[in-house]
């Protein structure tokens, strides 16, 4: 079985549930899971993990994200992309680029954002899609979400391609359509392509064919990025002492005075006893267990997200 996160290529026409469904078939293993949807007409990176890295797809699904998106001015659709039903065409004469231009990069920072009625959330148990489908119209909240950044790439009226980084949860067609409504011609999105999640960008990303000519090949584990290499960032540390290694196979938490061992890609280790701070562990065979943090209230290092199992 394969263990870790593959930057894969989801090509359009393909659900996120597709691409999980598909490597399944390829890899030939079945704990695998997404880190977060992609409509189908979007494409672009789609961090897939694997094995115990299954356990990673909630802290991803968290990450910011990167998109470039074509947004084509003057049409309003129900789904908010060129994929639905058009509800209205508005004229677009008098706006020119630098209206267009002020009138999206006014969104950059933190705004309230309704979800579109045509998404995966849910109301009562049941998911906006669906209720949609049967052409009804529910009353959703506003949430809060961040354009941390936002630049126009192109300009050719009525079409608008820009790049936007944006907080988890961010949906790029309810942006295009708001965009629209403050320029006071309607607007959708008419492409979109994912470009970065987190530390996975589109030019490292694989297409399912190329994962399969891959594993074909026997070459495929030089893709995968290991669980405890997500955490690289951290300072890592490496048990020395059997007693530890028994508390640390049960996933419990270790005192400070337990921990004996070494520490790497510390430059001090003094400095890492500080409330919060977070670090990868370690056994004495060099398995990776977990992340834990520093508690120096109760001096002990506990259990953040532990790895073990998963086989």
């Amino acid at each position: 079985m394969f263990h870790g996160v593959i930057n894969i290529y989801k090509e359009p026409g393909y659900t996120s549930h597709d691409v999980v469904a598909k490597l399944r078939g390829i890899l030939k293993q079945k704990k695998i899971g997404h880190t977060g949807t992609l409509d189908p007409a979007a494409e672009g990176v789609l961090p897939v993990c694997l094995g115990k890295g299954t356990k990673l797809c909630d802290m991803l699904t968290d990450k910011t994200k990167t998109y470039q998106a074509v947004m084509l001015l003057g049409v309003s659709t129900d789904t908010q992309d060129t994929t639905g039903t058009v509800l209205s065409e508005r004229s677009t004469e008098g706006i020119d680029e630098a209206a267009a231009a002020e009138a999206a990069e006014s969104f950059v920072g933190l705004y309230h954002q309704i979800p579109p009625m045509y998404s995966a959330l849910k109301v009562n148990g049941k998911k906006l899609y669906e209720l949609a489908r049967e052409g009804k119209e529910v009353e959703r909240q506003a949430r809060p979400v961040e354009i941390l950044s936002l630049s126009i790439d192109k300009v050719d009226l009525p079409r608008v391609t820009m790049t936007v980084h944006c907080s988890k949860g961010t949906y790029i067609r309810t942006l295009c359509y708001d965009i629209g409504e403050k320029l006071g011609c309607g607007a959708c999105m008419e492409h979109l392509l994912r470009t970065q999640v987190d530390r996975f960008q589109v030019k490292d990303s694989l297409t399912l064919s190329q994962v399969e000519d891959l594993v074909n090949a026997g070459t495929i584990e030089e893709q995968i990025i290991p669980v405890d290499q997500m955490f690289s960032g951290l300072p890592a540390f490496c048990s020395e002492d059997e007693t530890l290694d028994r508390l640390l196979a049960n996933g419990n938490f270790f005192l400070k005075e337990q921990a004996r061992g070494r520490w790497e890609n510390s430059a001090e280790e003094g400095g890492l006893e500080q409330n919060g701070r977070m670090c990868r562990v370690y056994d004495g065979s060099s398995r990776f267990i977990g992340v834990y943090e520093y508690r120096a209230a109760e001096k002990k290092w506990k259990p953040r997200k532990i790895f073990l199992g998963g086989d």
